[in-house]
């Protein structure tokens, strides 16, 4: 699945970052599990490293300036006029928990909740456009947002961000997945996010929201490093058309997904 930040469309999935306790164990834990390096990044919101796979920026990890804060990735969705969507949100039925607030050159962020309790961050990009590498090994790949209310929170996304959208065709698995605003045929290629529904298959005490999925060459062993550095496995790996998945909680709780793409014959 595509999600690209070239002529970047509002909704378009331009940054992932992590929110943790410890931001110097967070930088040895993904640096040995992705190979990721780190620059220093804008402190506005307090301690901040950027995550560089090849030279290129993937994501960025944040040290938790209140421990109530969870510990935890989201992400960050393109807005070319963050104001604008904000009152786009309000009128929707969702919250602006953070307003627009300027980065130092880099552009305005500001953080939103929809109507199920999802948050997610909005960015308006000025010298830092997000990310400069995905959908290859070491970077972002795919989001998807995980609800108990579908029939609020899928007309919230719509009309906000003028998503296109179409619903997996097997009829067991109840997921809807997002196109930018003005695309003809909503497909596998043009796709950006999804939305999930959080069933009593998951925990009860499961809150709504985005999961951020990163691109590795062989998820079993992804999985296995994560392991021996202090992670857990919250969902083994398994198989889907898009390739082989699993859901990892780092050394320190924060929760994301590893795709490995199927192998070319």
């Amino acid at each position: 699945m595509a999600a690209t930040t070239a002529g970047t469309a509002d909704g378009t999935p331009c940054w992932a970052d992590a929110l943790l306790p410890d931001l110097e164990a967070g930088k040895r834990f993904y640096g040995e599990l992705f190979g990721w390096t780190f620059g220093a990044g804008d402190e506005t919101y307090g301690p901040y490293a950027i995550a560089l796979s090849d030279g290129l920026r993937v994501a960025g990890l944040a040290a938790k300036r209140d421990g109530r804060m969870p510990t935890a990735w989201g992400v960050h969705l393109a807005a070319a006029d963050v104001s604008a969507l904000c009152g786009r949100v309000r009128a929707a039925g969702g919250q602006v928990i953070t307003e627009p607030t300027r980065i130092g050159d880099a552009g305005i962020a500001a953080v939103a909740v929809d109507p199920g309790g999802a948050v997610f961050g909005l960015w308006q990009a000025g010298d830092r456009g997000g990310f400069e590498k995905q959908g290859l090994p070491g970077s972002f790949c795919w989001t998807e947002v995980y609800t108990r209310d579908k029939d609020t929170v899928d007309p919230f996304y719509e009309d906000v961000f003028g998503y296109r959208t179409r619903d997996l065709d097997d009829p067991s698995i109840d997921f809807r997945v997002w196109s930018p605003a003005g695309t003809e045929e909503p497909s596998d290629a043009t796709a950006i996010g999804g939305r999930s529904v959080i069933s009593d298959a998951f925990p009860a005490e499961m809150p709504a929201h985005f999961l951020v999925y990163f691109s590795v060459e062989d998820c079993d062993d992804t999985v296995a490093t994560a392991m021996r550095l202090g992670g857990r496995v919250t969902e083994p790996p398994f198989d889907t058309p898009y390739g082989r998945i699993a859901v990892i909680a780092d050394n320190q709780g924060a929760v994301f997904a590893v795709l490995a793409e199927p192998r070319a014959a």
